[in-house]
């Protein structure tokens, strides 16, 4: 059984729409989103190459509409140190307390993402540049980095960016919550403490789903995959089926403490809000409400 996790940091990611259609999409899912209080929206810097001018877009936009933080997502690739301290300028400058710094993946035929080889890299430039101005997010795998020469090798890397100055984690989406005790876990035994938030990525539509794993590496397990595939054209039972599989996943996270969950929305209201509900999560309206604050 779970404890009390009116403490815990509950987050909600978002990528920069196309086009008027997409923004005013966006709009409307920040207005349900936004209800619901999370600690931060993070905004990444986009499938396929969207610019980095459209996630400090999104993140005023997020800010604006909801009135809560948004840490943008910062890339290594094809950044300058020159290029790089200007976003950082223009992010402190817009109001931004928190940042997630990323290596991002290499496109076709690079070989070095730029003049910061790892997120490591990034990090302590971010540091020394800006000291404690942001809270500075790193990305977390547990089931290993897809790209990354071995488990170990890619514990290394983390504790590389944490020991660099970052503050936190958001991992990668996952279905095995033993994957994710099992990182932490051996994280902890090098001695790291730090917050690692379990990134969680609700189903909806499984055809999506396994696209965006067989690109980030994510494992779905067998038997979920068989019975997804079962399903066949039954909207429904998959969304039914995906709702209750994700939120036990979440329920056996915050029982076994985990500090908080980092929703992906894809930019989509609905799905989050569901499991956001159904996990009964602080809100701030449900928590004035039960300490008879008015």
């Amino acid at each position: 059984m779970r404890e009390d996790v009116s403490q815990n940091d509950f987050s909600i990611e978002l990528f920069p729409p196309k086009g008027p259609k997409g923004a005013a999409r966006l709009e409307d899912a920040l207005t349900e989103l936004g209800a619901l209080n999370p600690a931060f929206f993070s905004v990444t810097f986009g499938a396929g190459g969207t610019t980095r001018s459209g996630t400090l877009d999104t993140v005023k936009t997020a800010m604006r509409v909801t009135g809560r933080p948004a840490a943008p997502h910062l890339s290594c690739i094809e950044g300058t140190q020159d290029s790089i301290g200007e976003l950082l300028d223009n992010y402190k400058a817009a109001g931004v307390e928190r940042i997630v710094a990323l290596r991002g993946d290499l496109p076709d035929g690079m070989d070095k993402p730029g003049v910061f080889n790892y997120a490591n890299e990034l990090v302590a430039f971010i540091k020394e540049r800006h000291g404690d101005d942001f809270h500075l997010e790193v990305g977390a795998y547990p089931e290993f980095h897809p790209t990354a020469p071995s488990p170990e090798a890619d514990i290394d890397n983390f504790i590389g960016k944490i020991r660099a100055g970052a503050d936190s984690a958001i991992t990668q989406y996952f279905y095995n919550a033993d994957a994710y005790f099992n990182f932490v876990d051996e994280v902890s035994a090098r001695g790291v403490d730090v917050p690692i938030v379990p990134g969680i990525m609700p189903i909806t539509d499984f055809d999506q789903v396994s696209r965006f794993s067989a690109m980030c590496g994510a494992d779905i397990p067998r038997w979920v995959r068989q019975k997804m595939e079962g399903y066949g054209d039954d909207k429904a039972s998959v969304r039914a089926f995906g709702r209750e599989l994700v939120y036990n996943l979440c329920e056996q996270l915050l029982a076994g403490g985990a500090p908080g969950l980092h929703f992906y929305a894809l930019n989509k209201s609905q799905p989050t809000a569901t499991l956001w509900q159904d996990l009964k999560l602080p809100t701030g309206e449900s928590d004035a409400a039960q300490s008879g604050v008015s």
